[in-house]
């Protein structure tokens, strides 16, 4: 379970620009939950996935993992149970190393480093097998650089990089923003597929509707650092895209747009 308990969060304290983005929001993410998060620019989607991953601090509040308090715990160290996969395909992994390094460096995630080498060969069979599972082709490509790779096996390399080792947690930033409409499917149906196969808790920010209706168990809609709209189990199977489009122009009309 994550928790997020009284959240407060202001840009710019104690100038003309203060801008106050969480007042006391909370939020609380079951074990085993697919949440799909959707709101406008500036909603607060992002900046509550980079709250839970230490990316930004806090003003105030608490952050709890399980029963543990991570308030204030370093981001890496959040890295050892939070898998994250973002709307840039170069973000998740090093274009200048091959696929095997990249996919060597996210086994050895929250391991002591020594002065072994940064590769295991005996490995490459393993790595080859999880690649495969793509259908991308990229088994055969483990001495290429990531760099070299369409965004789509960039994406999909790094969804599979940050679900490798053993996360409690998976964390999706946009991550089919980027792609064109063919390769954002696949990575959805693959995004699905992780997740059910790992039993992965799961939250993901989309600008995709149909996504948000379709994927996931839990949806979420935010505007201004609150959530205006949190549907559940059946009640999240009854939405239809037309019911987030009426909601999107009621917030419209209300902010007078």
């Amino acid at each position: 379970m994550i928790k997020l308990e009284n959240i407060n969060k202001y840009y710019n304290p104690g100038t003309v620009n203060e801008m106050c983005l969480f007042r006391n929001f909370n939020l609380a993410v079951q074990e085993g939950e697919f949440i799909s998060v959707v709101g406008s620019n500036g909603s607060g989607k992002t900046s509550m996935l980079n709250i839970i991953c230490g990316s930004i601090p806090i003003d105030s509040g608490k952050i709890v993992i399980g029963q543990e308090d991570i308030t204030q715990m370093a981001e890496y160290k959040r890295q050892r149970r939070i898998g994250r996969v973002y709307q840039n395909p170069a973000m998740g992994t090093c274009p200048t190393m091959t696929i095997l390094e990249n996919m060597s460096l996210a086994d050895n995630k929250g391991k002591k480093f020594n002065l072994a080498r940064g590769t295991d060969k005996k490995r490459s069979s393993y790595y080859r097998e999880l690649l495969q599972s793509l259908n991308l082709g990229l088994e055969d490509k483990l001495e290429v650089p990531v760099g070299s790779l369409s965004g789509g096996q960039r994406q999909a390399l790094s969804l599979m990089m940050a679900t490798m080792t053993p996360i409690e947690f998976l964390i999706l930033d946009e991550h089919t923003a980027a792609l064109d409409p063919k390769t954002a499917e696949l990575i959805m149906q693959l995004t699905d597929q992780v997740v059910r196969e790992k039993k992965l808790t799961t939250i993901m920010v989309t600008h995709n509707l149909r996504y948000a209706v379709e994927y996931g168990n839990r949806l979420i809609m935010m505007h201004q650092g609150e959530n205006v709209v949190d549907k559940a189990g059946e009640a999240k199977k009854a939405l239809a895209i037309d019911d987030i489009l009426d909601k999107f122009n009621q917030i419209s009309i209300e902010c007078g747009n």
